[in-house]
């Protein structure tokens, strides 16, 4: 089948345009082996884990409620969000938080700024204009108040990253933080400067909660304020829910194991452990184990869908393809060539699971909409091979009316919502409406991928890209495309956020909404420094999946 001397498949030279197969990339196989093939929950150790950290949550929930005063409430609940704890405290920090909300008090920059934030994430209605008094008579930060303030200009540098359009004191507070916070670090000790050098790495808000927790946990430690009862409840937790990833991660293997699609599929990527960690980002808490699993076959499915249609099929079998799954019936799967006929009965086992699981959990008016999303992906991803393959990019406008379906966010969402007890019709209608929350993280999670995956896709300028639509469209330079996308994926973080902040969606269930952040969370972790970190995960991923899945934290 492959020519592996040089990633691709030998073509007649006779061969019509619709019967070209695209130059195949042979992807890396996984690079964890067996690594989460077996693993057996000891329960007696997780029993343990949760009678000691119900009785630290206990004096964790007395040392909360005895905090009167705004600072110390706000450093409180902050260390309680970076450490992953929040979910065990959740209407104690809402009942503190709506008490700062309606306190006046005068803070110092530190202060302000975390408050601003903490309220901002935690959906109150707070104005940037508590930052007036840190400006000057040009309305510009004053250098001479907070230049040296590293405590300050590092609460400020996490608030502006929460910022919302038109708030010009925020977006110039980004570059002026991190001038001063880089030109601090060689003087900084720990744990002050492993705080600077994480967030200039990742921000706060917009990094994976779990991921954060892991390393706030090793920061927390070694801060000589730090309060002891908190750290240990902290890694117990930690170590808790580690344990249950693992088992999860190992009844996953043996789903993705049985298919055995590495062997059938060549071409695909093997990549259901990266796909996992998507699941763990969308919800890390324990209650969420439904989701986890959901997204992440979810995940692997569209993976394999892409790359049948972006890594192998002609434009004739793609259209195929999409025809035949447009018809949804096992009957037609004679028509499909061979390798097709294991795709679509991968897709068919998948949702066949699907049904029989809304079914079970009264979720069953979810079928037609989880259908039709992968039908829709499946159409979305036939009309942009076809672009790419013929070298007829649309008109901006179209390309994006399609990237919004070919970010996935339709069929991972629906794909999980049997496990959710909130979801209902009006959900799903609210979903597929293309609410603005839905498209700013569609497209965060687009152009994010894009300026990772762009020099893979473009395959050595011989296949056009979003990116050629972009220079077309706008007369501009490639690199000037890629610095353009660069500023549409911050317009669309300052879009969620500001929908997030503002509760316009007031029916629909906030962990629905909070799932939508963390999917342009995970698609910013995944995609850091324009690495395609799902195709090679070695860098991104790889140490983010040994914290969280291999290595436990030592108490």
């Amino acid at each position: 089948m492959f020519n592996n001397a040089n990633n691709t498949v030998d073509v007649p030279p006779s061969t019509c345009l619709r019967d070209l197969r695209p130059p195949v990339t042979i992807f890396k196989p996984s690079m964890w082996g067996h690594t989460f093939a077996s693993f057996s929950l000891d329960h007696q150790v997780q029993e343990t884990y949760e009678k000691t950290i119900e009785a630290i949550k206990k004096k964790v929930r007395s040392i909360l409620m005895a905090k009167t005063s705004g600072k110390p409430i706000l450093i409180l609940v902050d260390t309680l969000v970076r450490l992953g704890l929040a979910y065990h405290f959740e209407t104690e920090i809402e009942e503190k938080l709506e008490q700062i909300y309606k306190e006046d008090e005068e803070f110092d920059l530190f202060t302000t700024a975390l408050r601003f934030r903490l309220l901002r994430q935690h959906r109150h209605q707070v104005s940037c204009s508590v930052f007036d008094k840190f400006t000057n008579k040009d309305n510009k930060l004053e250098e001479s108040l907070i230049g040296n303030d590293v405590e300050g200009l590092l609460s400020l540098y996490e608030a502006a990253h929460v910022r919302i359009r038109g708030e010009d004191i925020l977006e110039e507070a980004v570059p002026f933080t991190k001038h001063h916070l880089t030109r601090h670090m060689l003087s900084l000790e720990s744990p002050l400067k492993d705080k600077v050098k994480r967030a200039l790495v990742h921000s706060l808000h917009r990094g994976v909660p779990i991921i954060e927790a892991r390393v706030y946990i090793s920061i927390y430690e070694k801060d000589d304020s730090r309060d002891e009862i908190i750290l240990k409840l902290a890694k117990l937790n930690f170590n808790y829910l580690q344990n249950m990833y693992k088992e999860e991660l190992s009844e996953l293997y043996r789903w993705w194991n049985n298919f055995d699609l590495k062997s059938k599929l060549p071409y695909a990527r093997d990549r259901w452990i990266e796909c996992y960690m998507w699941g763990v980002a969308f919800h890390f808490e324990p209650q969420y184990s439904y989701v986890r699993n959901a997204v992440a076959k979810a995940m692997q499915m569209v993976s394999i869908l892409d790359d049948t249609y972006d890594n192998y099929a002609t434009l004739n079998e793609a259209q195929l393809f999409t025809d035949v799954l447009e018809r949804w019936d096992m009957n037609e799967i004679g028509q499909l060539p061979d390798y097709m006929k294991v795709v679509y009965q991968f897709i068919m086992s998948v949702s066949e699971v699907y049904e029989r699981e809304a079914t079970q959990q009264g979720k069953s008016f979810a079928i037609p909409s989880y259908k039709e999303a992968v039908k829709q992906l499946a159409r979305a991803y036939n009309i942009e091979q076809s672009w790419i393959m013929e070298r007829k990019m649309p008109p901006l406008e179209e390309y994006l009316k399609n990237s919004v379906i070919t970010s996935c966010v339709f069929v991972m969402f629906t794909a999980h919502f049997p496990g959710m007890k909130s979801v209902t019709q009006e959900t799903i209608d609210w979903l597929l409406s293309n609410p603005k929350i839905v498209v700013s993280t569609a497209m965060i999670g687009r152009h994010i991928e894009d300026l990772g995956s762009h020099e893979r896709e473009n395959r050595e300028g011989k296949y056009l890209t979003v990116v050629d639509c972009y220079i077309k469209h706008y007369g501009i330079s490639k690199e000037e495309v890629l610095s353009m996308f660069e500023v549409l994926v911050e317009d669309a973080w300052k879009d969620i956020s500001k929908e997030w902040a503002n509760k316009t969606e007031g029916s629909i269930p906030k962990e629905i909404v909070e799932q939508l952040v963390n999917y342009a969370r995970v698609a910013e972790v995944t995609y850091r420094n324009s690495d395609d970190g799902y195709t090679d995960p070695e860098k991104n991923l790889g140490p983010h999946i040994v914290a969280l899945f291999v290595d436990p934290i030592v108490i």
